[in-house]
């Protein structure tokens, strides 16, 4: 960048120095008198100082007067000026070519200092669009740092957030030095701060917070307005960001409380039916006066399901727990997708005792890579739920394939089918609809357990039904044919 400022400066020096010859040359071959030379001249200092610079245009007023002394004024071919006209005419031209130098130059800069606020305008506008087309608050926060390299033309730019003690830069990596100099700002002790490493630094001031500071190389903002302007943008994203974050966990915290209150209304709902009814068995067995063979076999009955029950319900409240402390661990293992359907009805041979169950898959039934364990508690889950949702007699069909990237599984039954309303909230924790909770039993947390455990394997689930005509859950997972810490371990071409 300096040698090209310096051939660029040594260039105009040159045609200034050729342009006030060239004038003269040109003056004297069309025999011109004083007047038309002198406004020649003139016009020439005009235009190199509007074009230059006062200094290069007062380098060429003093060739031009020169010029203009040996060439026009009497006695010619001399220095010398003789007479008073002479004196009049030489120090009017001395005169005006100052004055009109620095008018010249004052319009010169003006101009330039016109051009450079609306070009500083324009990027302090493409910023702030810039930041108000971002939705994701934490994304933002992070392209700040090479956002406003871009648009300033900046070599290097460090973002200090004070609330996460994070340093964010353009570069890659904040370089160490700036570190404890940003953390001193942030705390509002010293606004703005000029560093060794070439950083020029300012804190972000939010009134009469600090939330953070901003470096950045060379300190080539225009004016310190601009740096002022582009900290107090920055200062707002801050702000803004931190709000919509405490803002979130506020709402999180307020989701997982009532999410937490509504598992404890549930459960205990749902506990003390089975919990009932054991009680109510237990107490007619011990009181067996009058009690046939036959009634204390109901009794027994009724214990042993509704300890089933309650054994279930105790389990999806674990599961659930599990969900959302986020425990769940994927554990990949290679898998035959038939031998899994097949596990699956056998473990739940108990709840499919009235349904016969079909099972299909690809001809060619080659292994893959998932968690059979995570997915055989889907599939038992959707058995269980088709069991119960569908008469006696009715058949449920199982199926996998291979689709795309994907291995793909399906649970079809001839029932009743899906309300309409309620599709669209089957997979919501405790959501039975309108008809499962007055004819079935259950905590309404079997199909969300479902859906979260498929998310934890990046994979995905749907319903799609026909009142009438049965209904068919369809979930996937990614399909994965080789070892993935083989294939992780190869280097990459």
């Amino acid at each position: 960048m300096p040698a090209r400022f310096d051939s660029r400066t040594l260039l105009r020096w040159l045609l200034a120095s050729a342009a006030a010859p060239a004038a003269t040359f040109l003056l004297l071959a069309l025999r011109a008198n004083p007047a038309t030379a002198g406004i020649v001249f003139l016009v020439l200092v005009v235009w190199s100082a509007s074009q230059t610079g006062l200094a290069l245009s007062l380098y060429i007023a003093t060739l031009c007067a020169l010029a203009f002394d040996y060439y026009f004024l009497p006695p010619y071919r001399t220095l010398w000026l003789v007479g008073a006209q002479a004196w009049v005419d030489m120090f009017a031209f001395a005169v005006s070519s100052v004055v009109v130098s620095r008018v010249a130059e004052r319009a010169r800069r003006q101009t330039l200092q016109a051009q450079q606020r609306r070009a500083d305008v324009e990027r302090l506008y493409a910023l702030s669009q810039e930041m108000m087309l971002h939705d994701d608050s934490e994304a933002l926060i992070r392209d700040l740092p090479n956002l406003v390299a871009r648009l300033f033309a900046l070599d290097a730019v460090v973002l200090y957030v004070h609330d996460q003690d994070r340093f964010y830069a353009s570069t890659g990596e904040a370089p160490a030095s700036l570190e404890d100099a940003l953390r001193t700002m942030s705390l509002g002790q010293q606004p703005t701060l000029p560093l060794e490493s070439g950083f020029h630094a300012s804190a972000l001031m939010l009134g009469l917070r600090s939330v953070g500071a901003l470096a950045w190389r060379p300190a080539s903002f225009s004016s310190r307005e601009v740096a002022a302007a582009v900290s107090a943008q920055v200062a707002i994203v801050l702000a803004r960001a931190i709000a919509v974050e405490a803002s979130a966990r506020l709402e999180a915290a307020r989701e997982g409380e009532r999410l937490r209150t509504a598992l404890v209304d549930s459960l205990t709902h749902e506990l003390r039916t089975p919990l009932t009814s054991i009680r109510a068995a237990s107490t007619t067995l011990l009181q067996a006066d009058g009690l046939d063979e036959e009634g204390r076999h109901e009794m027994v009955k009724i214990i042993d399901e509704e300890s089933a029950r309650l054994d279930a319900l105790i389990g999806e409240a674990v599961e659930m727990a599990e969900i959302d402390a986020k425990v769940i661990q994927v554990r990949l293992a290679p898998h035959h997708p038939r031998a899994l359907l097949d596990q699956a009805v056998e473990e739940s041979r108990k709840a499919l005792a009235s349904h016969p169950v079909s099972i299909a898959s690809d001809s060619c039934d080659q292994p893959a890579w998932f968690d059979p364990h995570l997915l055989g508690r889907v599939l038992r889950h959707l058995l269980e739920n088709a069991a119960a949702h569908t008469p006696s007699g009715s058949r449920i069909v199982l199926n996998s394939s291979r689709v795309q990237d994907r291995l793909e599984f399906t649970v079809d039954d001839d029932g009743p089918g899906i309300d309409v309303l309620d599709l669209p909230l089957i997979f919501e924790k405790f959501y039975r609809g309108k008809r499962g909770a007055r004819k079935h039993k259950g905590s309404g947390m079997g199909l969300a357990i479902a859906r979260a455990i498929l998310a934890a394997h990046g994979g995905g689930i749907e319903a799609q039904s026909t009142p009438g005509s049965g209904a068919r859950f369809r979930f996937w997972v990614p399909l994965i044919e080789k070892d993935p810490a083989r294939q992780a371990s190869l280097p990459a071409r």
